[in-house]
Parts: structure tokens; C-alpha cells; sequence
């Protein structure tokens, strides 16, 4: 299993990059992950990525776009803005989580 080291930290992660060890992820990789996507977080990203962490522990995936809106109350337009050009896949990423089963 590949490993990254990133701000300071060594991260195992797949080969489309994403963390396959949740237990390693802090704010400090999130922030190093959101900058290598050209994102600076801010507390609307910190929104998201909180009800993916809070929503990826009671159900076990990432949510998609639809439960996002619905249940998290975040628009599609706001996380478009947040995470350009794969919204779900990019929050995810940097969330720590595996890529949801709805990306491709």
C-alpha cells in the first residue's frame, strides 16, 4: 500500500490518492490535502467536512450529493463553490474518506 508524507505526517493512501487509514487524518493533513486541490479551508469547508466525518460514522459511506442537500443542508451550488469540479469526491478526499460509490 502506497504511503504520502504530507505536512509532517506519513499517510497510507490508494492509488487514486485517497487515505485508506482514517486513524491518520487530522485537520493539519486536511488543510495539506485541501491545498494540493488548490483549496484554502475555510469554516464553510470545516461545515462539510464535519457532517462527512459525523455521517460517514453513523452510516458507513460517504454521503452523496442528494443526502449532502437534504440532510447535511448544504446546497449543491454552495458545494460546487466550496469544491470545484467533483464537489463529493474532493470533500471526501480531504475529509479522509475512501471516494464515494457515486463518483467515478
Amino acid at each position: 500500500m502506497p504511503q504520502k508524507q504530507i505536512n509532517g505526517f506519513n499517510i497510507d493512501i490508494n492509488d487514486e490518492g485517497y487515505m485508506t487509514n482514517h486513524a491518520q487524518w487530522n485537520r493539519e493533513v486536511a488543510a495539506a490535502l485541501a491545498q494540493e486541490a488548490g483549496i484554502t479551508l475555510t469554516d464553510a469547508h470545516w461545515r462539510v467536512l464535519g457532517f462527512i466525518d459525523k455521517d460517514f460514522k453513523e452510516k458507513g459511506v460517504v454521503a452523496g450529493m442528494r443526502r449532502m442537500n437534504k440532510v447535511g443542508g448544504i446546497p449543491t451550488k454552495e458545494l460546487y463553490a466550496l469544491f470545484p469540479d467533483g464537489p463529493i469526491k474532493k470533500a471526501a478526499k480531504i475529509a479522509g474518506y475512501p471516494k464515494p460509490a457515486s463518483c467515478v
